[in-house]
């Protein structure tokens, strides 16, 4: 405020005008964002200098110039100042006698500015020019950020309400309008009824003291009670979005948490079947090499038959050659070679019998590749059955949120009931406020008797006592002047304490509205990394379909090498004994991870159970955060309603002072 009283200073200087004393003794007390210059009479050259101010100043977020006797022109350089201010939120003219040139600058202002909240236009004179107050409710039809306007005794007639019904059409932010103790009458009262369906933001609406039937007040009260149902009703529910997106979020979390255990699992399954498939291709090359050294040896022994069949074509030339020498010979190798067909033939049957063996055994081994699949096909089914365990999750999420919603309705109707038991009060306090108005305008007859008898008193001496009287008179208007005084006293502490608790409210709801945004942020942040896991669950998804057909192909191979297994022998045989032993570790290492599997699932089970409970606790405490809530509500309506009688039984009083004030009475006979 400091650098605000300097700036004032100069702009004035450079004007060639002399600061007010009293506005910089208010700019050196007031607080911070905050400036009061009420009852302060302001001219030209400081409106214009504060115009100046506000079109670029960046720390004032209120502005307080009630009953400153404000001149036509002075008010104008304020408000074009700012209309490009973006920081004030509330701005109070109340009591400076705003007309033509004041409305149309007003009406400008709604239409530029973007910052303004609350605008209090109490005790001017706006509607006594119709087209001027037709600009201002042209303005208010462009606005798109005020939502309290303070229209008290402007002398709106019924033409003007007529303009201000056209702008309340097309308005869709203001949500309290103010028009007590106008000129409206019934035609002004109609056109504002026939307005209301078409707004769906305006909830309080004051029109008393504006000699409107009570049908159309029933009927606008009607309207404003539908609006602030639906106002009260877009609260919670966004009280109740913040707190569902905050439990959602925690639950995507834990659901993340458990995806990432699963996506663990399954590698190390993956893991596991990689390692048997390196031991599986190991063990096939080792049996490619038993092959080649099988195909060495049966080549040697073509090698030694060549050399045999060599052998005897070299003795058959003997023979021809030794002719009878060699007879005897002929007749044992004859011999020799019946033995030698002997022999052959029990080798054919022997070579028979092993390959009769060497195909049980590739049986045997065909059938273990038909359980290995099926062990494959049994993971695949538990990998499905963990997808379809998720998508229960996700369908127990849809139940829970349905359960809230039923919960959110049946709160609903608790504050129907509340709101029932609120209106008996306003209604036991209002037969108290009529109470003590009876015993006021008691208490107002008396004194007006009084009166009477004095006054009679004094017209019996009045020719000598007329010096007297006029002390009297003078005593009574110093009377006047010190009442009027108390109550506009009583009037701006009031009006303060109203702003002060407005702006309290307006924080809290400020600091939901960002609650709620970091909220809805949190939520997108949570989808994207859902919809991230869902696309790695995808990818992982291929590469196991890429390993199943792997693991295919090496099959085939496996069927492949297997016909080619039959020239194997008491090697082979060995070797599969090994391969069986392997194989039943194999089992026992998968019977293993059967155990792990079930473990893992138990350990699901625990979770689920953890979450529901995790849940009903989180209930629990929406329901009394609810409850909370729905007490702060009814308290900061009944503060509302005290302070609206407060104000109502300060005018009425005012008013009836007004009426039977004795200075009518101790006016001269004609």
């Amino acid at each position: 405020m400091e650098d605000f009283r300097r700036s004032y200073s100069r702009l004035c200087k450079e004007s060639g005008a002399k600061p007010q004393e009293a506005v910089l003794q208010q700019l050196h007390q007031l607080p911070r964002g905050r400036l009061d210059l009420t009852t302060q009479s302001l001219t030209v050259d400081t409106c214009r200098a504060l115009g100046k101010l506000l079109q670029t100043w960046a720390l004032l977020r209120e502005l307080v110039l009630s009953d400153c006797m404000l001149s036509e022109e002075g008010a104008t350089l304020l408000l074009q100042g700012l209309c490009t201010n973006t920081v004030v939120q509330l701005l109070d003219l109340k009591g400076n006698n705003l007309r033509a040139a004041g409305a149309e600058a007003l009406g400008k202002l709604l239409r530029q500015n973007k910052s303004i909240r609350s605008l209090t236009l109490e005790w001017n004179s706006l509607g006594a020019w119709e087209d001027a107050f037709a600009t201002f409710c042209g303005g208010l039809a462009a606005n798109s950020t005020l939502w309290h306007l303070d229209l008290r005794n402007n002398q709106i007639s019924h033409k003007g309400a007529e303009d201000l019904a056209l702008a309340l059409k097309n308005n869709t932010t203001l949500q309290q309008l103010d028009l007590r103790w106008n000129n409206i009458g019934l035609l002004g009262g109609r056109a504002l009824v026939n307005c209301l369906p078409s707004n769906k933001t305006l909830w309080r609406l004051d029109l008393a003291g504006n000699n409107i039937p009570g049908d159309v007040l029933r009927a606008v009260e009607q309207a404003m009670d539908h609006n602030q149902d639906r106002h009260t009703t877009f609260q919670e529910n966004q009280a109740r979005t913040h707190v569902l997106s905050k439990e959602v979020q925690h639950l995507r979390e834990e659901k993340s948490k458990q995806f990432l255990d699963l996506m663990e699992t399954i590698d190390k399954q993956r893991e596991e079947m990689a390692q048997s498939s390196r031991a599986s291709a190991a063990r096939v090359g080792q049996l490619q090499e038993a092959l080649k050294e099988r195909h060495s040896i049966i080549n040697a022994l073509k090698a030694k038959l060549q050399m045999t069949e060599a052998a005897l074509a070299l003795s058959e030339q003997k023979v021809q050659d030794l002719g009878e020498l060699l007879a005897t010979a002929e007749q044992e190798q004859l011999s020799q070679s019946q033995r030698q067909a002997k022999e052959r033939r029990l080798e054919q049957q022997e070579a028979t019998e092993r390959e009769s063996k060497l195909l049980k055994d590739l049986s045997a081994a065909n059938e273990k590749n038909l359980l290995l699949r099926n062990q494959v096909d049994e993971l695949e089914r538990k990998v499905k059955s963990q997808q379809e365990q998720l998508f229960l999750t996700r369908q127990e999420l849809t139940n829970t949120s349905a359960e809230l919603k039923i919960r959110a309705v049946q709160a609903e109707e608790r504050l129907d009931m509340e709101k029932r038991r609120s209106k008996q009060s306003l209604e036991d306090s209002e037969n108290l406020r009529f109470k003590e108005v009876e015993h006021m305008t008691r208490h107002l007859e008396e004194s007006e008797r009084a009166m009477q008898e004095r006054i009679q008193r004094l017209e019996a001496t009045r020719l000598s006592l007329e010096e007297e009287l006029s002390q009297v008179k003078v005593a009574a208007l110093s009377e006047r002047s010190q009442a009027e005084e108390e109550l506009a006293k009583a009037r701006i502490q009031a009006h303060k304490e109203e702003q002060q608790h407005l702006a309290h409210l307006e924080d809290k709801l400020r600091l939901l509205t960002l609650a709620r945004d970091e909220a809805q942020s949190a939520c997108l942040q949570q989808q994207q990394k859902v919809a991230e896991a869902q696309v790695r669950a995808g990818q992982l998804n291929l590469q196991v379909e890429g390993l199943q057909r792997r693991l295919e192909e090496l099959q085939q191979e496996l069927s492949n090498k297997d016909q080619e297994k039959v020239a194997e022998v008491h090697k082979v045989r060995l070797e599969l004994q090994e391969q069986n032993g392997r194989l039943q570790a194999q089992l026992t290492a998968q019977e293993a991870l059967r155990e792990k599997m079930a473990a893992l699932e138990r350990q699901l089970k625990a979770m689920a159970h953890d979450h529901r409970e995790a849940l009903l606790d989180r209930e629990s405490e929406n329901a009394s955060l609810r409850e909370k809530l729905r007490l702060r509500e009814a308290e900061i309506a009944r503060i509302r309603d005290e302070e609206a009688q407060r104000a109502n039984f300060l005018q009425n009083a005012v008013l009836a002072y007004v009426q039977g004030s004795p200075l009518r009475a101790l006016s001269p006979p004609k």
